[in-house]
C-alpha cells in the first residue's frame, strides 16, 4: 500500500503550494489568502521511484466558527486517514500560540509527525528553524514550497524505508466523474451522498466550494474519481479574485472528467448560465448526465412547469439521461451510476472502419445525399478519428458542400445503431483531391476512337 502524507497547519502556511509541488500540478489553489483551501484534497507524488497520496487541508488552530467548523472537521478526518502528518509552520511568521495548541492536536494522533519550517528562502535555515526546537518533535526538515528548495531532501529522507512502485493511472482513478452547477444548486450535497460520508464541506452559503477536489474511492469493487467543482455564476458577478480563479479550476475539471454530472436546481428552473455550463461540457467533448435537484415536496403542477421547460430549452442535449433527485434525502441518487456508467461507455467506444463504413453506406442507401451543380455528393468509406468524445471522419468528393440536416441525420444513425447514449458526437468531412485536375488529360486510343466516330456521326447528320 502507497502510504498517505496528509499536509497540516495554520491557514496560509505554504500547504498547498507544497502539494502542488510534490504532485507536479497546479491542482490545488495558491493566493496569498488565508483559508483558501476548505476541504481537503487528494493528489498523486511520486519522488525518485517512490509514490504515495499526499492530501491538502484547510488551516486549523485558529477561531473555528461557521465554516471553519466543517474545514477543522475535514483536517482532522485527514489526520486520521494518514500514516505520515507534515505539520507546516511558517519561519517569517515565527512560532505562535495557534502554532502551539495545534502541535499538541498533532502529537495526540499518535502518527508520525514531520516538523516542516516552510518559508526559509532569504535566511539562514537554521536560524529560521531555531524557534521551532521546543515543538518537541524529533524529525524536523526547512524548505521553501514556493522555491522548491528542500522538498527533495525532505521526501527522500521521510520515504527512504518506502519500497518502489509503479502505478496504474486507470486503476487508481477509474472513471473520473465531474459535479458541476451553479451556486448552492447542490453539488457538495449531492459528492457526499454519492460517497456515502460527508467528505466535502456543506455550507448554507454559495460559494463554499472554491477548489475542485478530486476525491478517489470504490463502489462494487469498481474504482472512480469525484470531482466536486466551484459553483459558476455569470461574469458579471464573479468579483473575486479567488472566485475567478474557482471558475477556471471548474472548466479545467470539466475538461480532466470523464462524465459529467450537470446539477440544476428544480426550484429555480434553468437559467443561461446552465446553458452556458451544459454548452462549455459539449464542447469539451465530455459525457454527460443531467440531475435536477430539490425535486422532492415540489407540487405536481410545479413538476409538470419544469419538465415542459426541459422539454423546451434542453432540446440540444435530448440523448442525455435525465434524473430527478433529492440530493438531501438521497432520492434517486443511486440511479445516477447506471447512467455514468452507459454515458462513459458510449464515449469510450471503438468501432472498426469496416463497421464505420458500412453504416455510412446504409445511411447513404435509405437516404441520398442531395446533388451539388448537378452531381452527386458521395461518401466513399469512414473510420474513426477518437474518443471523449466518439470522432468519425468520413472521406468523399463534394463534402464541404454536405448540408446540416444531412449531417444530423448521419449523427442520428450512428447515435442510434451504436448505442451512443449521453455523449456528443463529433463528425469530419474530408474531400479527396483530384490528382489529375491541374494534368493535361491523356486519352487512350480506345478513347481517341471513341470521339472520331462520334465526330464523323455529327458530321454525317
Amino acid at each position: 500500500m502507497r502510504p498517505v502524507i496528509a499536509l497540516i497547519g495554520r491557514p496560509n502556511v505554504g500547504k498547498s503550494t507544497l502539494f502542488n509541488q510534490l504532485t507536479r500540478t497546479r491542482d490545488a489553489l495558491v493566493a496569498d489568502f488565508p483559508g483558501l483551501t476548505r476541504d481537503r484534497k487528494y493528489g498523486d507524488a511520486r519522488v525518485e521511484g517512490r509514490s504515495f497520496i499526499v492530501i491538502d487541508t484547510g488551516g486549523l488552530g485558529e477561531g473555528e466558527a461557521g465554516i471553519e467548523i466543517g474545514m477543522a472537521e475535514q483536517s482532522r478526518a485527514a489526520m486520521s486517514e494518514a500514516d505520515i502528518l507534515f505539520f507546516m509552520v511558517d519561519a517569517r511568521a515565527g512560532l505562535t500560540s495557534a502554532d502551539q495548541a495545534l502541535a499538541q492536536e498533532v502529537r495526540s494522533q499518535e502518527k508520525r509527525v514531520i516538523l516542516v519550517v516552510n518559508k526559509v528562502d532569504g535566511m539562514d535555515e537554521s536560524t529560521g528553524m531555531s524557534e521551532f526546537f521546543g515543538l518537541g518533535f524529533r524529525e524536523m526538515y526547512a524548505i521553501a514550497a514556493s522555491h522548491g528548495r528542500g522538498i527533495l531532501h525532505l521526501v527522500s529522507q521521510v520515504l527512504a524505508e518506502v519500497p518502489e512502485t509503479e502505478l496504474s493511472t486507470e486503476q487508481e482513478h477509474g472513471i473520473r466523474i465531474a459535479v458541476v452547477g451553479r451556486p448552492n444548486v447542490g453539488k457538495s450535497t449531492l459528492v457526499n451522498r454519492m460517497l456515502g460520508e460527508d467528505r466535502v464541506v456543506v455550507f448554507d452559503m454559495p460559494g463554499t466550494t472554491r477548489d475542485s477536489i478530486y476525491i478517489p474511492y470504490e463502489r462494487h469493487g469498481k474504482p472512480y474519481t469525484l470531482i466536486d467543482t466551484a459553483g459558476v455564476r455569470r461574469r458579471g458577478k464573479v468579483d473575486e479574485v479567488v472566485e475567478k480563479f474557482s471558475v477556471i479550476k471548474t472548466l479545467q475539471a470539466i475538461k480532466d472528467a470523464h462524465v459529467v454530472i450537470a446539477v440544476l436546481d428544480a426550484r429555480e428552473g434553468i437559467v443561461d448560465q446552465d446553458l452556458h455550463l451544459l454548452g462549455y461540457a459539449l464542447e469539451a467533448g465530455r459525457a454527460l448526465v443531467l440531475a435536477i435537484n430539490k425535486w422532492d415536496g415540489m407540487s405536481d403542477y410545479d413538476k409538470q412547469i419544469v419538465r415542459q421547460e426541459l422539454d423546451r430549452r434542453l432540446g440540444f442535449v435530448d440523448y442525455v439521461r435525465v434524473h430527478f433527485i433529492s440530493a438531501r434525502h438521497g432520492t434517486g441518487v443511486g440511479e445516477l451510476y447506471p447512467s455514468v456508467h452507459r454515458a462513459y461507455e458510449a464515449a469510450s467506444r471503438r468501432v472498426t472502419a469496416a463497421e464505420v463504413t458500412r453504416l455510412v453506406e446504409d445511411a447513404m442507401e435509405a437516404h441520398q445525399p442531395p446533388l451539388v451543380h448537378g452531381r452527386r455528393i458521395k461518401l466513399r468509406y469512414g473510420h474513426m478519428g477518437g474518443n471523449f468524445p466518439p470522432t468519425f471522419i468520413f472521406h468523399g468528393n463534394q463534402t464541404q458542400h454536405i448540408p446540416a440536416p444531412y449531417r444530423r441525420y448521419l449523427e442520428n444513425v450512428f447515435r442510434r445503431e451504436l448505442r451512443l447514449e449521453g455523449t456528443p458526437i463529433r463528425m469530419e468531412f474530408r474531400s479527396g483531391e483530384n490528382p489529375f485536375k491541374d494534368k493535361p488529360q491523356v486519352l487512350t486510343q480506345r478513347q481517341v476512337t471513341k470521339r472520331k466516330r462520334l465526330l464523323r456521326f455529327v458530321k454525317g447528320r
